[in-house]
């Protein structure tokens, strides 16, 4: 009798493709949980580390430019407000987004030449301190919002925007002169000072200290949404150009906000626009809230 030899085969190959299958799922899920959790660091660092940041380095240029001011005497009579002297750069935008600062002229008052930086009596007003390399020379107050904010030179994001500071477009109004003093800031992240200007009001006050010197402004006009590129809302007569009955008609000396919009995008343009009240002495500034 012959012996019956028994062949076995082992089914072994759906389940070690099955195995393999289920190792790459599960290294696919790692990763994407990895990725998610180095996504969601970068969110919070750009979203709130960045701010703290920012904020801490403004209060303390704050309180440095402050304590300058009272270390220098600085009294009324120091004052500011003439025509910005800086030229055109020609590379200004709305926060940083593209709209190229245009030349001022014929932003003046009636009677005062719009590059003579003098006063409505024509006496000579003094040159407020420039400041370069994104160092502030003027603190921006805006009460509504307990906002206190320096103000330095230029709209570059990492030298003045990214520091949590509020910047002066290039060849605009000095604080306090006739045309049109333009500022931009961002709305989110960095600080974030200009994050809640959409809830000014028409007559809230925007105060810029330049040295010894304080220029009241009162909101006037604002324009919800334009485009990135509507040079006219910073002209020395801000009007503009995309919807001509926002903004106004006459030469005075205007305060302009600009930021992005809607928030966390940089889609857009939002624009506060105000008018100088006068020109006050400004009450031991480094006090002043």
């Amino acid at each position: 009798m012959r012996d019956q030899v028994r062949v076995v085969v082992q089914r072994g190959g759906r389940r070690g493709r099955g195995a393999g299958l289920a190792r790459v799922l599960w290294a696919a899920a790692e990763l994407t949980v990895t990725v998610g959790v180095v996504v969601l660091l970068l969110v919070v660092h750009q979203v709130w580390w960045t701010n703290r940041q920012a904020a801490a380095a403004a209060r303390e240029e704050v309180q440095e430019l402050e304590s300058q001011w009272a270390e220098s005497g600085a009294g009324a009579g120091a004052g500011a407000g003439a025509e910005s002297e800086d030229p055109v750069s020609g590379g200004g935008d709305l926060e940083g987004g593209g709209a190229v600062a245009e030349e001022p002229g014929g932003g003046g008052s009636p009677g005062v030449p719009s590059g003579g930086g003098r006063t409505a009596a024509g006496a000579p007003r003094e040159a407020p301190a420039r400041a370069v390399g994104g160092d502030a020379y003027a603190v921006l107050r805006v009460p509504r919002l307990g906002l206190v904010v320096p103000v330095a030179q230029g709209i570059d994001k990492r030298g003045v925007l990214d520091k949590g500071y509020v910047g002066h477009y290039p060849g605009t109004a000095a604080p306090g002169a006739p045309g049109n003093f333009a500022l931009a800031g961002h709305r989110n992240t960095h600080g974030e000072p200009f994050r809640y200007v959409n809830r000014l009001r028409a007559g809230d006050e925007l105060i810029v200290d330049v040295r010894g010197q304080r220029f009241v402004y009162a909101v006037g006009k604002t324009l919800a949404q334009t485009t990135e590129r509507d040079t006219g809302v910073i002209a020395p007569v801000p009007r503009s150009l995309v919807k001509p009955d926002a903004g106004y008609g006459e030469p005075g000396a205007y305060i302009t906000l600009t930021t992005c919009t809607p928030e966390y995008s940089s889609r857009y343009r939002l624009v506060v626009w105000g008018t100088l009240k006068s020109p006050l002495p400004a009450r031991s500034v480094s006090g002043a809230g």
